[in-house]
């Protein structure tokens, strides 16, 4: 069983390890750890270190680590430009793909998209995407915090195709499945999931410009806050990251 992590802006080198503020809060006050329990810290980039605690204080607790291991990003990298989705779907997209294994979320003001990210509201609603990312990453235990990007046009979507190795829109009307399309060794696998309502022809039409292959994940219509955990889950196995 793996142990439960926690997350530090920094990774500290010495053997004993103070986690307090909010993380050392949930561990001494919510998980109620005790000593001699093990736990996992980690910057959320990469580097882990394992060991038990040591001391239990009201709100912090100290932990004896071994040093640091590194965790390798995946050689293909899972990037999901996720259309903007209404109330606390979008909140649940970023958490399954999170767990499911994506490496970076792109937010995208889709055309049909009813909700519309502006100024400082726009700018909590990522955070809350964030936040949600990063706590995910502590459920799944993962090394690698996803990044979640700014919040990205239909054109600049489009700019991005060219860097990835593969790039895919998930299109229900598609004559070919996810399963179907060649898949990289290595690099970005960038798969575009559309609003409720849907990929218009003409986000369609630049997408396609731009190189972008459109296919489907099965006969099920899927919500757009559960096709991208859908397409991380089959990549996943596809890919023998699982």
């Amino acid at each position: 069983m793996h142990p439960p992590l926690f997350l530090v802006d920094s990774l500290p080198a010495a053997d004993l390890i103070r986690l307090d503020g909010a993380e050392g809060r949930h561990a001494a006050t919510v998980r109620r750890l005790r000593v001699g329990e093990a736990i996992a810290i980690g910057d959320g980039r990469g580097s882990m270190r394992e060991g038990h605690v040591a001391e239990v204080g009201r709100d912090y607790l100290v932990a004896r680590c071994a040093p640091a291991r590194f965790v390798q990003l995946p050689v293909v990298r899972l990037v999901v430009v996720q259309a903007l989705a209404k109330g606390e779907r979008a909140e649940h997209a970023v958490e399954l793909m999170t767990e499911l294994g994506v490496d970076e979320i792109v937010p995208w003001a889709a055309s049909r998209s009813i909700v519309q990210w502006r100024g400082a509201r726009g700018e909590r609603a990522r955070e809350r995407w964030a936040a949600t990312a990063r706590s995910a990453a502590k459920q799944s235990r993962r090394a690698w915090v996803p990044q979640i990007g700014p919040l990205a046009s239909t054109a600049a979507v489009a700019q991005r195709v060219p860097d990835a190795s593969c790039a895919v829109v998930l299109h229900d009307p598609a004559d070919r499945g996810l399963t179907d399309l060649p898949l990289p060794d290595a690099g970005d696998v960038l798969v575009i999931v559309g609003p409720e309502g849907g990929v218009s022809d003409d986000e369609l039409a630049a997408f396609a410009a731009a190189g972008v292959k459109p296919a489907r994940l099965g006969t099920p219509v899927l919500r757009t806050s559960t096709a991208g955990a859908a397409a991380c889950a089959a990549l996943s196995v596809l890919l023998r990251r699982w």
